[in-house]
């Protein structure tokens, strides 16, 4: 699984306009509902009410291009340009790693 955790930056609350726009018009629930999409889900650090963070996590690399090809991506791009967002990325790969299980509390 490939994770990508986007932090949208931008001012006097256009971060959290931007995540409710694409939840309410559709967008986010139509990423949710592509082929390899594992996780699609917007945040807001408590400490930053400037900032939205969005986890992504798709099932592989061909995945993730299928969805950069598709139609939404223009969509989603407008969007961004409408409320003036600046990005950073962190892209991590998952493992099948298990002996942290000892530690979470189910």
């Amino acid at each position: 699984m490939i994770t990508v955790n986007l932090y949208y930056k931008g001012q006097n609350g256009s971060a959290r306009s931007f995540a409710l726009e694409m939840e309410r018009s559709g967008i986010a629930d139509a990423i949710r509902n592509e082929k390899g999409n594992v996780r699609y889900q917007y945040f807001v650090p408590l400490d930053d009410q400037e900032t939205v963070l969005l986890i992504d996590s798709w099932t592989d690399q061909a995945a993730i291009d299928e969805h950069h090809a598709s139609l939404m991506m223009k969509q989603l791009a407008e969007l961004r340009e409408k409320y003036d967002l600046h990005m950073t990325v962190e892209r991590f790969i998952g493992d099948e790693y298990d002996a942290d299980q000892k530690y979470i509390r189910k």
